[in-house]
């Protein structure tokens, strides 16, 4: 009797079906040269948390930082970061808050009661991060500055699409669009 012989599988191409982790980043400015980190046992981030099915920005972002007195004003997505790992997508959106002043911090609360809120300043943050870390934050600090949203994919940063505000103002101000014409 004739046993079968065995052949390799085919090599299928990759396919992500696996959903996407999506998480929210808050950047919160302590006046002009600091910014409210989350001291986790000694590890330092950007306060950071989960978005669930059908939560809006605004609505996860709330849930990473709660603040009773009511100062924490969310202004705006200033960033989106999209990573592919291994086995699945990590989309990160990064949101700026309205700065704030040093004694406004100690009534922030994580949403992770082992960590801490502190207040470090922006430079000493940028040494002790990743490369990755240090990259997501330079360029949300730079959209912060301009007014404008970043998209990263991958490592590489572009400019995300004018949302529907943006397009508004830069009709009013009669600044030309992406192909050179003027908005009307």
């Amino acid at each position: 009797m004739a046993t079968p012989t065995r052949t390799a599988p085919d090599r299928a191409p990759y396919d992500n079906w696996r959903p996407p982790i999506v998480g929210v980043s808050l950047l919160v400015p302590i006046g002009a040269d600091c910014i409210a980190v989350a001291d986790l046992r000694g590890m330092l981030m950007l306060p950071t948390g989960g978005l669930h099915e059908g939560q809006t920005l605004h609505e996860a972002a709330r849930r990473v930082l709660t603040d009773p007195s009511g100062e924490l004003q969310l202004l705006r997505r200033v960033t989106v970061d999209r990573v592919q790992t291994r086995r699945r997508k990590v989309i990160t959106h990064v949101m700026a808050a309205a700065p704030l002043t040093h004694e406004a911090v100690p009534g922030l609360v994580y949403r992770d009661p082992r960590a801490t809120i502190r207040v470090i300043p922006t430079m000493q943050f940028l040494d002790q991060t990743c490369p990755e870390g240090k990259r997501r934050l330079l360029i949300s600090l730079q959209a912060l500055a301009t007014g404008e949203a970043a998209a990263m994919d991958g490592g590489v940063v572009r400019a995300a699409a004018p949302g529907p505000r943006a397009l508004d103002a830069r009709v009013a101000q009669g600044l030309p669009d992406s192909t050179g014409q003027r908005l009307r």
